[in-house]
């Protein structure tokens, strides 16, 4: 079965950094796109990075372009969330996804076809 499992979430202090994990199994890693998810208390699910299944590009919501960077690590099945100067309103819980080949929408929910259980981060002030 399809699997990816999140890690590297805690808590932390407002500035410091973090880097999160997805670990993937049962698909080819290298044939999805894979995304970031944030949800914080009391609010929607909402995109925070994605990166294509080419790898060719990556989109970033606003409130972290230049900030959090995404990459891809296909010989280990992973990808990863490089979150910098973090502050109280990045804490959620980070959901990994990956979607079929795809290029775009990358910030669509509704395109991606497999999530995992979710990584709580925790930014204190």
């Amino acid at each position: 079965q399809v699997q990816l499992v999140e890690s590297g979430g805690g808590l932390v202090q407002a500035g410091d950094s973090l880097r999160l994990s997805c670990a993937a199994s049962g698909l080819t890693f290298s044939t999805y796109a894979m995304g970031w998810f944030r949800q914080a208390p009391g609010k929607e699910r909402e995109f925070v990075a994605g990166i294509t299944w080419s790898g060719r590009r990556t989109d970033y919501s606003d409130s972290v372009k230049g900030i959090f960077t995404i990459s891809r690590d296909n010989a280990k099945n992973t990808v990863y969330l490089q979150m910098t100067s973090l502050k109280p309103e990045d804490t959620a819980v980070y959901y990994c996804a990956a979607g079929f080949r795809l290029t775009y929408g990358l910030g669509r929910e509704a395109l991606y076809d497999y999530w995992g259980q979710g990584t709580q981060v925790t930014v204190s002030s």
